[in-house]
């Protein structure tokens, strides 16, 4: 009985051990979800895109700042110039620059259409780090060939996206449009104009441009980010420093290009709900829980979940924004997160490769038996254990065997 109880509580708290991490990942998506609706509509109110990233990166900063500081303040080390200059670059690549270019694409194509794009970063960082020779490629592995599988199928559907429309699919049409309510101004419906049909292609093609080039900075930004946590091993420290730069760039491409005092007055409107929703939550505490599943389960666990943000998205734009789902656009991003997934085996498959050489390189233990006489005429046994060293050693080295004699 006490056994049974015993194995009970511990399969209980394996499946919590797995349930919680799931949970929070599928939290983690909604919220991203929920960046790209208050995205699309404080830019359908009219707020300016670049005050709108330069406000989101100054929430996060005031939010992750005085976290890091109380987290890590009793074993963070001293900052160097080369991590300053390294959290300059990771602001500018993964901060400013890509979240400039992925609401400026969302703009001119849809939320739904610049989800879509973000699960093309697998697939680029994979590219990016065989160019910085952070990867291999194993052709003749499953694991190399499931890995360049997977990026051509992304590039394909970015491709298919980007230059077929198709027609409209949407499921269900829903009355409900919170782009047409919140843009009763002047300025708000001349953005909700529909278009030619030619301009409508050419802003489709330039947006979808600016939400690839933006996958394409993000995943620079995670190759520099490997760099910067071996030099910086401080997680909240080097994530607030990296938003600290992203608000002074920023705060200074929005105040270059647009000195409108109006644009930056916040008030109890879409527009606070929007930068705030996006700087405390998307960028505060999605990040720290996303730490967190990291920790438990591990990098590939949490890519996995991604194209669940896509669907998300779908439905809450179709929904809430009156937005629709196009051919084009379904099986494009269908041909993404089949890309994705074969990236991720491949870089499994390969993880457990790796394992699996490092325990066949271990020291492996070979046990003879020699039957002798001992003193007192009695015939004894004594096990010889030869430990036989596998690991790489010069030849002379290699010729030795450590033997060890247990007499019984």
């Amino acid at each position: 009985m006490g056994g049974g109880g015993a194995g009970t509580s511990t399969g209980g708290g394996g499946g919590c051990d797995v349930a919680k991490p799931v949970a929070a990942m599928v939290v983690i998506q909604v919220m991203s979800a929920g960046v790209n609706i208050f995205y699309k509509l404080a830019v359908s109110d009219g707020m300016d895109m670049r005050v709108l990233v330069a406000y989101r990166y100054l929430f996060a900063s005031a939010f992750l700042a005085p976290l890091a500081y109380f987290v890590e303040r009793k074993r963070r080390t001293k900052l160097t110039w080369r991590v300053l200059v390294i959290s300059f670059i990771c602001g500018l690549t993964g901060g400013s620059l890509a979240q400039n270019l992925y609401i400026s694409g969302m703009k001119l194509t849809s939320a739904t259409f610049a989800s879509a794009t973000t699960n093309l970063i697998p697939g680029v960082t994979f590219v990016l780090a065989l160019i910085f020779r952070y990867e291999r490629l194993a052709i003749r592995a499953s694991s190399g060939q499931a890995k360049v599988a997977g990026t051509l199928l992304g590039v394909a559907g970015a491709m298919l996206l980007t230059f077929y429309k198709g027609a409209d699919i949407t499921p269900w049409h829903s009355h409900v449009n919170l782009v047409a309510s919140s843009g009763a101004s002047a300025a708000a419906a001349a953005a909700h104009h529909q278009p030619p049909v030619l301009e409508a292609d050419a802003n489709r093609v330039m947006g979808s441009l600016f939400c690839i080039s933006s996958c394409v900075f993000y995943a620079l930004w995670l190759i520099l980010q490997a760099k910067l946590s071996k030099d910086y091993p401080f997680h909240y420290s080097s994530t607030a420093l990296m938003c600290v730069m992203s608000t002074l760039q920023s705060v200074a491409f929005a105040l270059w290009t647009h000195r409108d005092v109006v644009q930056w007055r916040l008030g109890l409107d879409v527009r606070l709900l929007s930068v705030a929703y996006s700087g405390v939550l998307a960028s505060g505490v999605m990040l720290v829980v996303l730490s967190w599943c990291v920790k438990k389960r591990g990098p590939l666990f949490a890519s996995v979940f991604n194209p669940l943000m896509l669907l998300m998205v779908a439905v809450l734009s179709s929904l809430l924004l009156g937005e629709k789902l196009y051919l084009g656009s379904a099986l494009g991003a269908v041909l993404i997160v089949v890309g994705l997934y074969a990236v991720l085996w491949g870089k499994g498959r390969e993880a457990d490769n790796e394992v699996t050489t490092k325990v066949s390189e271990l020291p492996l233990p070979v046990v003879t038996t020699d039957d002798d006489d001992d003193d007192d005429g009695t015939r004894g046994a004594t096990v010889d254990v030869v430990v036989v060293q596998q690991a790489k050693t010069s030849d002379h080295d290699s010729s030795k065997q450590q033997r060890t004699t247990t007499r019984r």
